[in-house]
């Protein structure tokens, strides 16, 4: 009961890394807002939240909408009665490269990657404030701060965001509200479904897919979005109590080369 009477707000919740944190969180004793575009998913998400005894609420959120980030923090106080986690983890996939790419394209990575998280932020920061501190948890990526092959607008994104986290932890000590970032390597996702169907139009079988993505790490496995919910559940939690403007890199000892 690591989160026990914490208000909690996970964006992009409806499924993948997103849902293994609002489930874990919830699991530790906090009320989670599942703030997602997807209803669907983020209804189920709530439901399991639910059905296991916990507390949490739904609402369709579109971090790009500076209403919807508005919007967001106040559910999560009318609901639960202050906010003291906000996870920054809803994120758009945009890859290619740079002549491959459109306006539209760019404008939605950076909407949703940068401009998201900083509305996010900023409309819960008050709500943070009054509760004397808080913790925020950026899903950043191992792609902010390594190149990758036409992944030009998504690695980008992420390089913002995590040096965002940093500048925000020196902006936001004051206030006691601390700010990380989690990097995650290949995680078995959405994403990686996406990459697996990217590698099977260039003639490779979904089984070898896997293996080619796994082989990226040295333990020679993706990782699982449990995994990374754990490391959530640190930098939430009071056992990080002293730890701010961290980039905690969860890639399996993917980028130590």
């Amino acid at each position: 009961m690591r989160l026990s009477g914490k208000s909690t707000i996970v964006t992009g919740a409806g499924s993948g890394i997103g849902r293994a944190i609002a489930q874990r969180f919830a699991s530790e004793g906090a009320a989670v807002l599942v703030a997602d575009l997807e209803e669907p998913g983020g209804r189920e998400t709530v439901a399991t939240l639910q059905a296991a005894g916990g507390k949490a609420e739904f609402l369709r959120t579109d971090v790009a909408s500076e209403d919807d980030c508005r919007a967001m923090a106040a559910a999560a106080e009318r609901h639960f009665g202050g906010i003291d986690v906000l996870v920054n983890n809803a994120a758009a996939f945009v890859f290619g490269k740079v002549d491959e790419v459109s306006r539209a394209d760019w404008d939605k990575v950076l909407a949703v990657n940068v401009i998201g998280p900083a509305q996010c932020v900023k409309y819960v920061l008050p709500a943070m404030r009054r509760a004397g501190g808080g913790s925020i948890v950026n899903i950043a990526s191992v792609s902010g701060f390594i190149a990758q092959p036409a992944f030009v607008p998504y690695n980008t994104s992420k390089g913002a965001l995590v040096n965002m986290t940093r500048c925000l932890s020196l902006d936001l000590a004051a206030d006691k509200v601390r700010v990380n970032a989690i990097c995650p390597g290949e995680i078995h996702t959405r994403a990686t479904d996406y990459h697996v169907q990217k590698l099977e139009k260039s003639g490779i079988d979904a089984q070898t897919a896997l293996a080619k993505l796994a082989a990226v790490s040295p333990l020679n496995r993706l990782g699982r979005p449990e995994e990374i919910a754990s490391v959530a559940l640190f930098l939430a939690s009071d056992e990080s109590s002293f730890v701010t403007g961290a980039l905690l890199v969860a890639d399996g000892g993917a980028t130590l080369d």
